[in-house]
């Protein structure tokens, strides 16, 4: 029954599936924004520290559980003992969640990318409304099913050519497509008059963001929370791929590849968006509508030129966001694939994967449909939002008196998978491999396996006993007091 499952190719395969996974719209969005509003500079420093002790530790424990048995994450932490099989289950419920509002998302980028499409054609691809085209397309509810459902189909198509004809191939082609087409944004935007103010933004140290302890404990918690998000850790993903992986594959210099190219890409897209921002006079803390509104106005007033590169811009976040959604995809299925052997019954991943694409489907239609709270736009969604279930209404939410966790259901989604059901399970496997299972006798023997020297152990096993766990409560606490507070 080894045939249903499958396995990687190549190790450079497994590398570009897993940067891809890695990879998505918080590279794209997420550190820019974020970056800007935290200080630049400051920001990116904090960032790379905790990218070092926190995310190639984390990294290198779930490739390591993985390989070591084979299995997904529900199965593997089953195998490492039965008790434990709930932490695998987090990580399987956080990638649904994150499917919920993820394919939306990805949905709306394909919009955006056919939108340029016809500007190109020199048809009008925004309905009129350039200069308010994300808020209109939020209420165009049978648009926003018809790319979120389109969006799905796609990663169907992917996933369920398996490990080596569907993932592999297709990421093998798309990420370096994806890196040289955000180096081709990053020159065209360098040309542009004022976009060095940007540079200077990014690259001149700014402390006064974290001249108070209140202060740098906010970019910290900031910084945390983009690294964890960005490196797919937490929701089974890396479990899953690492699980495909030969043994005679380096799992450290891997574990140190992912990060290097996930913290790359995003440098990259900080330097694409925010010299664009500088150079049309935009903010560059404007958060997701930085992606649907501000680099959309950005490409149209560049003129015919710029429908172009707007086409380029959006159709490299199109293979950022998909490469990101197989993999949870791929999480899922492998998680049945498992399950079927262990009762010695061969798997069908074509039926399984469209059992999963229509859960997501319906899970996510409150996404597409109640225009994000209608706190964009002031007018409710064709659905009501969560906070409607408290008695609260639209007025309150504009007004800002609604948490964050029930404004939307995006926020709904986002608030059970990152804030809470990632750090938490990240936290525990943290915690486990530091004093239970131990280091040496865990991730010593798996890395050794492939015939290459463990080295670091000092280095790591301190950051799995001390310095990760105390970042993953960091990043717990800090996500849930952004949204609940």
């Amino acid at each position: 029954m080894e045939h249903d499952r499958g396995s990687w190719g190549s190790n450079f395969g497994f590398l570009v599936a897993a940067v891809g996974s890695a990879v998505g719209l918080g590279n794209i969005w997420g550190f820019p924004y974020k970056m800007g509003s935290n200080g630049g500079f400051a920001f990116l420093v904090i960032y790379l520290l905790l990218v070092i002790f926190v995310g190639v530790v984390v990294m290198l424990g779930e490739l390591s559980i993985g390989r070591k048995t084979g299995l997904g994450a529900v199965g593997a932490y089953a195998k490492l003992g039965k008790k434990y099989k709930w932490i695998g289950l987090l990580g399987i419920l956080a990638a649904f969640c994150l499917l919920a509002f993820y394919n939306v998302l990805g949905g709306l980028v394909m919009r955006y990318m056919f939108g340029f499409i016809l500007q190109i054609l020199d048809v009008d691809g925004f309905a009129g409304q350039s200069g308010n085209f994300f808020g209109y397309i939020l209420h165009d509810y049978s648009g926003m099913v018809f790319f979120h459902v389109l969006f799905i189909v796609c990663n169907v198509v992917i996933v369920m050519g398996g490990i080596q004809g569907g993932i592999e191939k297709f990421c093998t082609v798309a990420m370096p497509a994806l890196f040289f087409m955000l180096l081709f944004v990053i020159i065209y935007v360098a040309f542009q008059p004022g976009a060095g103010e940007g540079y200077a933004f990014m690259l001149t140290p700014n402390l006064k963001p974290i001249s108070t302890f209140s202060g740098f404990l906010n970019v910290l918690k900031t910084a945390a929370g983009q690294m964890f998000f960005s490196l797919s850790l937490g929701m089974g993903a890396i479990i899953s791929y690492g699980s495909y992986l030969d043994k005679k594959e380096n799992l450290q210099k891997n574990a140190l590849i992912i990060p290097a190219c996930d913290t790359l890409i995003a440098v990259m897209a900080a330097c694409a968006i925010l010299p664009a921002c500088a150079a049309f006079g935009m903010e560059y803390s404007q958060g997701p509508g930085l992606l649907f509104n501000t680099m959309q106005n950005v490409f149209l007033s560049m003129g015919s030129f710029g429908s172009f590169v707007g086409f380029i811009f959006y159709f490299l976040v199109f293979i950022a966001a998909v490469t990101s959604s197989i993999s949870l995809f791929e999480a899922i299925v492998t998680w049945r694939i498992d399950a079927n052997r262990e009762k010695g019954k061969t798997s069908n991943r074509t039926k399984i994967m469209c059992v999963s694409a229509v859960l997501s489907l319906i899970v996510g239609l409150p996404v597409a449909l109640d225009a994000i709270g209608g706190g964009v736009t002031g007018v409710a969604g064709a659905v009501p939002a969560p906070y409607t279930f408290f008695g609260m209404t639209i007025d309150q939410l504009m007004a800002g008196e609604i948490p964050m966790f029930i404004d939307s259901w995006l926020d709904f989604f986002d608030v059970i998978s990152e804030g809470i059901l990632m750090p938490l399970g990240a936290l525990v496997m943290a915690l486990l491999i530091g004093w239970k299972w131990k280091t040496k006798d865990l991730i010593v023997p798996e890395c050794e396996a492939s015939g290459h020297k463990f080295w670091g152990y000092g280095f790591f096993n301190f950051c799995f006993k001390f310095v990760t766990p105390i970042g993953m409560v960091i990043v717990l606490i800090g996500q849930i007091m952004d949204f609940f507070l």
